[in-house]
């Protein structure tokens, strides 16, 4: 009697587990609501920026959605399919991110303005991920780009630290069952926004986002054939350059590598005319 009592226990709480781990919205509809209504794509939708002024109005729907992020416990995360995980993170950087931006908007020029001279914005502890209090910094190289974990660049054009100088914030939330289109959606028009990625022919350099300057060691791990930069730009030679000459030079490699500097200012859409 008393073991039938302990495995019907021991099946309950195995069921109140799995409840919880099934009842999360890995549609993410809360952030893509809010992403919907308030990211203002522009330069042919391969740029946008964030209506701050109109999103904060709805701080209370966007905390909601944080605390639904908060209330997932790293049990039930180990239990998610891969996918399902990375759309996860990146959803929540991006969030917190916004959230961080909004504790202070409108009194800043940019993200780093909430830093200091000790501490920059992205190793504050301002929130609780998977049972631990986190800083943006965890969540992005501690979890997402933690060796085995992912081991995909394509992250780099996924979480956005709010500033000009970031790929676009996507007007939708990522989902597992669209991650992989939309990282490779998001690559392409993070290299093809000219203000941040292009082929000058005249030159013959190829100037690029200081993003792969730092994580270039990333696009190093054969993830789906980003094996290094030169074929990462070469996959992408269509979006960098305008003429089937210059496309062919991007592919071939033939062009002197250079980065252009990160603008840090805040991606505002009242601020760039949104």
């Amino acid at each position: 009697m008393k073991l039938r009592t302990l495995l019907i226990g021991l099946f309950l709480v195995a069921s109140a587990t799995l409840v919880r781990a099934q009842s999360f919205d890995h549609n993410h509809a809360a952030w893509h609501s809010l992403l919907g209504k308030h990211v203002k794509p522009f330069a042919g939708g391969n740029a946008s920026a964030v209506d701050y002024a109109a999103l904060k109005n709805e701080r209370v729907a966007l905390q909601a959605y944080l605390a639904s992020l908060s209330a997932v416990g790293e049990t039930d995360y180990g239990k998610w399919s891969k996918p399902q995980r990375l759309a996860f993170l990146i959803n929540a950087y991006n969030a917190w991110t916004v959230e961080l931006i909004l504790t202070k908007y409108p009194d800043l020029e940019s993200i780093k303005d909430l830093g200091s001279v000790f501490q920059s914005p992205w190793k504050k502890k301002f929130f609780s991920l998977l049972g631990q209090e986190r800083t943006l910094d965890d969540v992005e190289h501690g979890l997402i780009r933690a060796p085995g974990a992912f081991d995909d660049p394509r992250i780099h054009a996924a979480v956005v630290c709010a500033s000009i100088g970031c790929p676009m914030l996507r007007a939708e939330s990522f989902t597992a069952e669209k991650l992989d289109v939309q990282l490779d959606d998001g690559m392409r028009r993070f290299l093809a926004d000219t203000s941040r990625n292009r082929f000058d022919a005249a030159s013959g350099r190829l100037l690029v986002s200081k993003i792969f300057d730092w994580y270039g060691k990333d696009f190093e791990k054969g993830h789906k054939g980003y094996d290094s930069l030169k074929t990462t730009f070469g996959r992408h030679a269509a979006q960098l350059a305008v003429t089937p000459e210059a496309q062919a030079k991007v592919l071939s490699g033939d062009y002197r590598l250079e980065f252009l500097d990160y603008d840090w200012k805040l991606n505002d859409s009242r601020r760039r005319g949104g």
